[in-house]
């Protein structure tokens, strides 16, 4: 699995971690059982601060998508066709996707298009072929 972040981007670098690490398993990339890097690791292979991956496996160890251990590291523990999330989960992912799509109409994408590019990103999450959420 390779992770790509903006390290000058506007999204804080932990932030794109963990969104990387959601759509890789989102995608099929990352199932259950499958590790991660260890986070001294990945810090170095990306020129990150080892605290910064430190934060980004703590919020999807809190989101119940990763397993933390001393001798096994982070480990995926949430697959896709696992069954569906509780309600909490369900209304932070509505509030969330509610911002994102008020963004992309306050900016003046149309409608269509906007349900084009969501569609278009669910298919390529079903195929295995993560779009990386843009299309």
């Amino acid at each position: 699995m390779i992770l790509v972040v903006e390290p000058d981007g506007e999204v804080p670098l932990y932030q794109q971690l963990r969104d990387r690490v959601v759509e890789a398993i989102a995608g099929g990339t990352l199932r259950s059982g499958d590790s991660l890097p260890a986070t001294r690791q990945l810090a170095a292979d990306l020129g990150i601060n080892m605290h910064t991956v430190n934060k980004a496996y703590d919020l999807l160890r809190r989101e119940g998508l990763i397993r933390l251990g001393r001798r096994t590291g982070a480990v995926v523990i949430r697959d896709v066709g696992s069954g569906p999330p509780g309600g909490e989960v369900t209304g932070e992912w509505e509030a969330r996707t509610r911002t994102l799509l008020a963004e992309a109409v306050a900016k003046g994408l149309p409608d269509a298009d906007i349900q084009r590019r969501c569609t278009a990103i669910l298919d390529g999450f079903r195929s295995g072929a993560s779009t990386g959420g843009r299309s």
